[in-house]
């Protein structure tokens, strides 16, 4: 084959009081490389804790640009089926067609007005390919970060539509992190949710730290949530 692909599993781990390292779920990837320059990204997501659980397939494909092409998001929460849907984004517009029971069929089109930086799919390792809109080429620096994505919930545990959010984005700079996966080139970036555009019932979206890959696969190494979240997250194996 002429394509080039990498797995790796990501496990989720708790830092709340009585709970620090104790497993909270786990996240199985792959990002196939193709020759013409664009790339899709497999996740199989599962969150144990805190109820309800979430169990989460995704299939996203980015151009030779980093440009969203389409996603498809499949969800169940408390083992229950809630939704799925299939997204086509282009540089005018994002389309949706989702189903689940409490929605029913629901068919968007949504006008994207302007420059975005990318699609927010919820999965840990999409999570730090989106970081590559950054110029880190500037050094450390923090910008706005426009971007769409299937949930806005936290955990993305509702059903499949199309949502906008508005966060800032800061590369603090570059380490060297040892995982259980080995030891690797990094850079550190940090989302913010300044403007609460991911507000919930508990707040806007904590601090959320990423450690990133330096080379052209941008992989996921570590990162975790603060405030009332109190995650972790380590890339625990690696095949390449």
């Amino acid at each position: 084959m002429q394509h080039r692909t990498l797995r790796g599993r990501i496990r989720y781990t708790s830092r709340k009081p009585g709970r620090v390292g104790e497993e909270r779920g786990r996240e199985s990837f792959t990002i196939t490389r193709h020759t013409d320059g664009k790339v899709t990204i497999r996740a199989l997501c599962e969150i144990e804790e805190p109820a309800p659980t979430v169990l989460r397939d995704v299939i996203y494909s980015l151009d030779e640009n980093d440009r969203p092409m389409d996603c498809h998001v499949r969800l169940t929460v408390g083992d229950r089926f809630m939704g799925s849907g299939w997204f086509r984004m282009t540089p005018e517009q994002i389309e949706c067609v989702s189903y689940g029971p409490t929605i029913g069929r629901i068919s968007q089109v949504m006008p994207v007005n302007g420059h975005y930086d990318g699609f927010g799919t919820h999965p840990i390792i999409g999570d730090a390919y989106m970081t590559r809109c950054m110029d880190v080429a500037r050094g450390p620096h923090k910008r706005p970060l426009r971007a769409f994505l299937p949930s806005p919930d936290h955990r993305g545990a509702t059903p499949p539509l199309v949502a906008e959010t508005n966060l800032f984005l800061e590369y603090v700079g570059d380490e060297t992190v040892t995982v259980a996966a080995g030891t690797f080139d990094c850079r550190h970036f940090r989302f913010t949710d300044e403007n609460a555009s991911m507000a919930s019932k508990d707040g806007a979206h904590p601090p959320y730290d990423v450690w990133v890959t330096r080379d052209e696969d941008s992989l996921f190494v570590q990162g975790g949530v603060g405030g009332y979240m109190l995650t972790w997250y380590e890339l625990a194996e690696l095949d390449r």
